[in-house]
């Protein structure tokens, strides 16, 4: 007999997760071969999911609960899932019911045809649009930032083999990024279709900000290519300066009356200004995340947990 492991990050989901709970344990029900737990990981919620989450773990052993001290995010939320971990594959959803547990099983008979991860994707999202627009950005960093392949669609609802995940969990820095992770864990990648359903209740987590912050964790926690393209854009500002410099010179030399322009010069200087300070941004970020990961800064801390 398999076993699933369901981790599950919670946030505002007091008046869901236990819809969602229910539903996994109907649809795991369908199929005998199967065993399962559910990883419940309170991210520190302002509403009262922790109380829901200690009542439903008392009830039923399979359930497990997680509280941190802090809102850490929804990556960390998972990491700190998947060290509790003990399935033969582990499956990651949402709490809000969009991503639907009864399809779980489309998830499981496809990375049984020998794939390492499977993503569910959808034909339809049932998004704001804000939210379809970051996920297209993501995609597009992912692919050229982190090696995520053009085909793959990756959403929050898949599925793991257990040794993905034990590789995934020995990562000790903060900031991680479960899909940089994995790509550099695996290339053995699947697809399945899924349906995407609307939330129960309550709104979107992400807002903007959250979102430019998961970009920028993305890009700067898994490759150095931001800053080689600072280092072309530096090269290419170079050669515009070295071209308009030439012209310049010509043009005084040919015609010895003509007045330099104000307005082209100060174009010139906040060009070169603005991109110095784009890529000492950049190369700021790195060091600063160096700086957090040398002193050791926690991926999440446990309050408490049961079962």
């Amino acid at each position: 007999m398999q076993k699933l492991s369901f981790v599950i990050p919670c946030y505002r989901s007091e008046l869901s997760i236990a819809s969602v709970v229910d539903e996994i344990r109907s649809t795991v029900a369908s199929r005998a071969d199967y065993d399962y737990e559910i990883i419940l990981v309170n991210d520190c919620s302002p509403d009262g999911v922790w109380s829901v989450i200690q009542k439903l773990a008392c009830e039923d052993s399979k359930i497990k609960g997680i509280s941190l001290a802090k809102n850490f995010g929804q990556h960390s939320a998972l990491m700190a899932g998947y060290a509790r971990a003990t399935g033969d594959f582990v499956v990651s959803l949402d709490d809000d019911g969009q991503t639907p547990p009864s399809e779980v099983f489309k998830l499981v008979d496809k990375i049984n045809e020998g794939y390492d991860v499977v993503y569910g994707y959808y034909a339809h999202a049932k998004e704001h649009w804000f939210r379809r627009l970051g996920s297209y950005f993501n995609k597009k960093m992912a692919e050229h930032i982190i090696g995520q392949p053009k085909t793959l669609q990756t959403t929050s609802f898949f599925i793991v083999r257990d040794f993905i995940i034990k590789e995934i969990v020995r990562y000790p820095n903060p900031f991680p990024y479960i899909s940089g992770l994995v790509f550099r864990a695996t290339k053995n990648l699947g697809n399945v279709e899924i349906e995407h359903r609307n939330r129960l209740q309550g709104n979107s987590g992400y807002t903007i900000a959250g979102l430019i912050s998961l970009w920028i964790n993305g890009f700067t926690a898994f490759s150095v290519k931001p800053l080689r393209m600072a280092t072309l854009m530096g090269f290419f500002c170079a050669i515009i300066g070295l071209i308009a410099g030439i012209y310049i010179i010509v043009q005084k030399v040919l015609f010895p009356d003509i007045l330099l322009g104000y307005t082209s010069l100060m174009s010139a200087l906040l060009f070169i200004g603005g991109m110095i300070m784009l890529i000492l941004g950049l190369i700021g970020e790195y060091v600063g995340r160096i700086y957090i990961c040398i002193n050791q800064s926690p991926q999440y801390v446990v309050r408490d947990s049961i079962n």
